[in-house]
């Protein structure tokens, strides 16, 4: 008798584990931020190789494509940068770049002469061509130069 108890107190838990939380045994990804390079290698000049040395990493965890079409990247000061026609495949990361560039499946450049990204604590924010929220990062660390999101 105690085994039988024992097993359907674990088929009980197990259930009613499923109905508390269905997300968590759906859970089927997201696009979100994965880390930010916030503090470019070397003094900041301003050139084009400094400023690219800055960057946002974004990844789809999703098993399909995901048009970032009119998607926003924004900092704490509302410095934006918003997607044109570009898809992230399934599995894949696109790096947004401060400075110039040539555009291609895995980078994107914002195309600014100044740096975005504050060296000691700033915030991004990755929103739906919707203006949703899709993602926050955060990071207060003057002596470090990224955060993993």
């Amino acid at each position: 008798m105690p085994r039988t108890r024992i097993a359907v107190t674990a088929a009980a838990t197990a259930a009613a584990t499923l109905f508390m939380f269905p997300g968590q045994a759906q859970a089927a990804g997201s696009v979100h931020l994965t880390k930010i390079w916030y503090n470019s290698p070397g003094s900041d000049s301003r050139s084009n190789a400094s400023l690219n040395g800055e960057w946002v990493q974004i990844k789809n965890t999703t098993t399909k494509s995901v048009s970032l079409k009119g998607w926003t990247l924004t900092d704490a000061s509302k410095h934006a940068y918003t997607f044109g026609t570009f898809t992230l495949k399934a599995g894949k990361t696109v790096t947004v770049k401060t400075g110039k560039g040539t555009n291609t499946a895995a980078t994107v450049f914002q195309k600014r002469g100044a740096y975005v990204w504050n060296n000691d604590k700033d915030t991004a924010t990755l929103r739906r061509a919707t203006k949703a929220v899709q993602d926050t990062c955060a990071y207060n660390a003057p002596k470090s130069s990224s955060k993993a999101c």
